[in-house]
């Protein structure tokens, strides 16, 4: 059973009395410390690429999650450290009512918002906070949201926006979320950074001054480092939060991202002592990496997925026929081989295959360029098209080189008569341009945030995310009954059998194309203790010292 299967069991089995379970969880989480003496050190992180901003709500990638999410903020319930467990955070118990609809969350006494030359609290962290933070993203008519519209993908793209019905502050340390419909993986999705609390009084304080855009560029949370200043495309500077209420995981005194996009610097920077910790090396570059008596090279298979994306609202993509001969032209064996190097397999699903719920018995159309030509021809498109490709700026988890990949499907694409041009920007303004949908065809992918198959077949191809994480656009109501099916019944048997029904459905229409699994390589000085690689994707810092 795998430990996202275990987890789902578990948490079916306690559904009725959830309350014991939380408070058996909640007996295993450690108190609230006092201030502690942290160790004076510097651990410099050589990061891949510019955070869009550090307001985790409105971001989707592990960019803005390991800059801000993972660093400054705290959810309600969180998952440990380098698993895929949850265990309490913010809300030290919760009780789910027997129908599945009320949540009713504890809250943790004596955590303390950080101390920032922004903003210095005047109280504790308490259910304000909570309603705050969810209020934002439910209520479009909320004051602060007015004066900062920001888009809420994954809130959007999970069909929080429309199932939660109301949040509730019951007492100072209480509060209750009531849902219209069951929503089976409900725990597991508020464990996600775009759930991180906020304080209220300091977006209060941003409100009233005018500046409430200020909280994607000053962050205030109850995590375990404090912000203190960002250089777009060179550093984030952090100290350790000696107020942080898990006593003893902060084992620096500063933390830095040095931002450096290009790997072989990343990894120069690394063998020269400049950084300790660097993302996403080159596949070329991991025998090097083995061999350097300094460096350890921590790995795991990813929990990923790289695709080819299809914008299906636009002309000739939106076409089932002209998409399954694009397909079928792409020459996997060779991407693999050229791209990943060793570090990756051939992806077939809409997800990884070490997701339950993965129908191990779907297969790949053959690679053939004679039926896609047909294909094309029988489309109404005999001497192909035109068609721009977006290719990623920056080395992502799910692929290590995406303009060596863009320019292999510009050549398999060329002999069926497609004619590719090849086009990226910034990584921020990729995916937000990705969000508005004004890609034709893009690569792009996913690591997973909740080890549920909901978090693959409703974030990425759901009617809910059509506006967010949706990359191609594609609202097919069968295949959304489905997902929607899955969602709202807690019976395990039953959901696996939706959510296999929605994969046969994803091979018939073709949205995307899944490219591969890669494997995750993360390269650490020998001098780094207690690292260990997140499965979600975000690079973490609690528990992380030197030597």
């Amino acid at each position: 059973m795998t430990v996202s299967r275990l987890l789902f069991a578990v948490r079916h089995t306690c559904l009725p009395v959830l309350s014991a379970c939380a408070v058996l969880a909640a007996g295993l989480a450690p108190a609230v410390a006092g201030a502690a003496t942290l160790p004076d050190k510097t651990l410099v992180f050589c990061s891949e690429g510019s955070p869009a901003g550090f307001d985790s709500a409105q971001y989707t990638t592990s960019v803005e999650f390991s800059a801000a999410s993972y660093t400054v903020y705290n959810r309600l319930v969180e998952f440990a450290h380098g698993s895929t467990d949850i265990e309490p955070g913010l809300a030290e118990k919760w009780d789910v009512s027997q129908d599945g609809l009320q949540y009713t969350f504890y809250l943790r006494h004596g955590v303390k918002f950080q101390t920032t030359s922004f903003f210095k609290p005047t109280r504790e962290f308490n259910a304000d906070d909570v309603v705050f933070t969810y209020q934002r993203m439910l209520d479009p008519d909320q004051p602060f949201r007015k004066a900062y519209a920001v888009p809420f993908p994954y809130f959007v793209d999970l069909g929080m926006a429309k199932n939660i019905a109301k949040v509730e502050k019951l007492d100072p340390y209480t509060v209750r979320f009531t849902l219209k419909e069951v929503d089976a993986p409900f725990l597991q999705q508020i464990a996600m950074p775009f759930a991180s609390i906020l304080s209220a009084e300091y977006t209060d304080q941003l409100l009233k001054a005018g500046k409430a855009s200020d909280i994607n560029q000053y962050p205030v949370g109850t995590g375990p480092f404090i912000f203190r200043s960002y250089t777009k495309d060179d550093t984030i500077r952090f100290d350790g939060n000696p107020d942080y209420w898990k006593p003893g995981v902060v084992k620096v005194g500063k933390l830095i991202f040095a931002i450096t996009t290009d790997p072989a610097v990343r990894l120069q920077k690394l063998k020269r002592g400049e950084c300790q910790v660097m993302s996403y090396p080159r596949p070329a570059d991991i025998p090097q990496i083995k061999t350097e008596a300094s460096l350890a090279l921590p790995s795991q298979v990813g929990f990923n997925l790289g695709i080819l994306g299809y914008n299906t609202t636009k002309k000739p993509l939106d076409n089932v026929l002209v998409r399954r001969a694009l397909d079928m032209s792409v020459n996997k064996k060779a991407i693999i081989e050229s791209v990943y190097q060793g570090a990756g397999q051939i992806a077939t699903n809409p997800m990884p295959p070490t997701q339950w719920g993965y129908d191990k018995n779907l297969k790949d159309a053959p690679y053939d360029v004679d039926k896609a030509k047909a294909l094309l021809k029988e489309a109404g498109y005999p001497d192909g098209f035109d068609l721009t490709l977006w290719a990623m700026p920056v080395q992502r988890p799910y692929n290590p080189n995406a303009r060596l990949m863009a320019e292999m499907l510009q050549a398999d694409w060329a002999k069926i008569g497609v004619k590719v041009t090849i086009a990226t920007y910034e990584w921020g303004e990729y995916i937000r341009r990705a969000h508005a949908g004004e890609h034709e065809a893009i690569l792009i992918g996913w690591t997973g945030d909740y080890g549920d198959p909901d978090n693959w077949l409703g974030v990425l191809l759901g009617c809910d995310a059509v506006k967010g994480s949706n990359f191609s656009k594609w609202c097919y109501k069968p295949f959304d009954d489905l997902i929607r099916k899955g969602r709202g019944t807690t019976d395990l048997a039953e959901r696996t059998k939706a959510y296999k029904e929605a994969q046969e459905i994803f091979k018939q229409q073709v949205p995307f194309t899944p490219i591969a699994h890669s494997t995750v390589y993360q390269p650490i000085s020998k001098d780094v203790t207690g690292f260990k690689i997140d499965p979600f994707g975000p690079t973490q810092f609690m528990n992380v010292g030197l030597k």
